[in-house]
């Protein structure tokens, strides 16, 4: 029934803010959309910012967002990046579970304190490497 997510909406304390943070630190397309919204891209996917109560049918409250990014970056290229935005990792490079198999993650908060995990799929093992 499902195929894919097409965005995510994250609420937080003042929108420029929160886009200005995705396109320097995460390097996000930001763009206006209906009625002056404001979102950042990656790929097929967005993110939409809202402030607390501009939703009324959300009832997400600020910094309660938890996502995880799939980066085409080495986690050593995130992590230098991260630090040169002077962004703190909370926990990683640490080894977790995604979607489609194992993944290696570093986690941080945004500055509404929205939980966001970059992580790099690990290498598949080869038909020899399963064997041993």
């Amino acid at each position: 029934m499902i195929s894919h997510i097409d965005h995510i909406v994250l609420t937080v304390a003042d929108i420029d803010r929160a886009v200005a943070f995705y396109e320097s630190v995460l390097k996000l397309e930001s763009f206006t959309f209906a009625n002056g919204r404001k979102a950042v891209r990656f790929g097929q996917q967005k993110i939409n910012f809202q402030v607390l109560g501009q939703e009324l049918r959300n009832h997400a409250m600020e910094g309660a967002g938890d996502v995880c990014l799939i980066t085409s970056w080495t986690l050593e290229e995130v992590v230098a990046h991260l630090k040169a935005n002077k962004v703190m990792i909370l926990e990683g490079p640490v080894s977790k579970s995604g979607a489609q198999g194992p993944i290696q993650s570093v986690y941080f908060n945004d500055l509404d304190n929205n939980l966001i995990e970059v992580s790099v799929y690990e290498e598949p093992l080869s038909d020899d490497q399963e064997a041993e």
